[in-house]
């Protein structure tokens, strides 16, 4: 008999996103499958009942979850949910497990096989599956667009009969996925865009896509590839220097994320307090605390003159093409251990076997 997979209805408040498309509901379907898709799961993100069925799924309510071997979600689904979930199914998602131990609970209770895609590892080979970025990607470009809607001024130079505007001078901290796209919208609606990151490796990235590297004169260059930890001189002169600039700069995107860490703090309230009245910050990194002290998840604020942003779930924002990318990354993972209408999982494979939670040694 067909492994039965079900595509779930996001229930997560503002979350418009889904885990799979027609496209690949259909390559699901021709590995095999049987597939299930919640009514009503893509109407948000543009993809309609109808679409779902021409690709080959079924239509199903919520009374499927208790039949599927194989769920697949944008966020977790309640603890209440999962335990109508069968027995030793497998649920593919951004789950979360250690952020709520009622959740983490109800998965070890109903031992449900859980692959949280935010531990995949970073590899080449995981590039395709990698939901991280894919869905950073939307987010860094959401931001900008609101950081250009809240500032009172231009992004591009005009030259008019009134004469001439200079561009916005824009700063994005953190040059990861977010922050390089970040500065690739930045850059395109004509802003004076500048980069910042503790490590200087990204300063060649920036300034591939137009921007200029902001040197603070500290690198925390160190071994393999990653930041190492500053000195608290190091530190205090980074944040000396910072400040310093800030009072020139009309927009700061912050987008500096640690993936199951709080978000680092790097724009203090005093460096706000210095900056120009009617200047914007959008803090990318909200969601896990912002990267900036005046930040309110979820509020939009002003601070001494100065408009602070802190947006939530801005992937969701962009939800046709964050769920198609979502959905690619998803269905690449899932063919991993999907073939032949069958469930069947090579525990050798770094990618399933780091990915799964729990981990052997902690399970039971």
């Amino acid at each position: 008999m067909a492994v039965e997979v079900l595509i779930l209805k996001e229930s997560a408040p503002g979350e418009r996103r889904v885990a799979a498309t027609p496209e690949t509901v259909k390559k699901l379907v021709g590995a095999g499958a049987t597939v299930k898709v919640e009514r009503g799961a893509g109407s948000q993100a543009g993809f309609v009942d109808q679409a779902y069925a021409d690709a080959g799924a079924q239509l199903a309510d919520g009374q499927a979850r208790a039949q599927a071997d194989l769920l697949l979600c944008v966020q977790p689904p309640a603890a209440a949910d999962i335990e109508q979930l069968k027995q030793g199914a497998a649920l593919v998602g951004m789950l979360q497990p250690q952020a709520d131990p009622a959740r983490a609970a109800a998965l070890q209770s109903r031992g449900i096989l859980a692959f949280p895609l935010e531990r995949l590892p970073r590899t080449t080979r995981a590039q395709a599956m990698d939901v991280l970025s894919s869905q950073a990607g939307m987010a860094g470009y959401k931001a900008v667009l609101i950081a250009a809607q809240l500032a009172p001024r231009f992004f591009p130079m005009l030259t008019t009969a009134a004469g001439t505007i200079r561009p916005s001078k824009v700063l994005v901290v953190g040059a990861g996925v977010a922050g390089l796209q970040a500065i690739a919208t930045a850059k395109r609606l004509g802003a004076q865009v500048e980069g910042f990151d503790v490590r200087p490796e990204t300063r060649e990235q920036i300034e591939s896509l137009g921007g200029k590297f902001l040197d603070l004169g500290v690198s925390a260059a160190g071994e393999g590839g990653y930041a190492r930890q500053l000195t608290d001189e190091e530190r205090a002169e980074q944040q000396r220097r910072l400040a310093a600039h800030l009072k020139g700069i009309d927009v700061v995107v912050c987008t500096a994320a640690v993936p199951g860490r709080p978000a680092p703090k790097i724009v203090s309230g005093a460096m706000v307090e210095g900056m120009k009245p009617g200047s914007v910050i959008v803090d990318l990194a909200a969601e896990t605390g912002g990267n900036c002290e005046a930040t309110r998840p979820g509020e939009t604020i002003e601070h001494n003159g100065v408009t602070v942003a802190g947006p939530l779930n801005l992937a969701s924002m962009g939800a046709v093409h964050a769920s198609e990318m979502y959905a690619r990354n998803v269905y690449n993972f899932v063919a991993l251990f999907l073939k032949d209408g069958a469930l069947g999982f090579d525990w050798e494979d770094e990618l399933l076997a780091k990915t799964r939670w729990p981990e052997p040694a902690a399970a039971g």
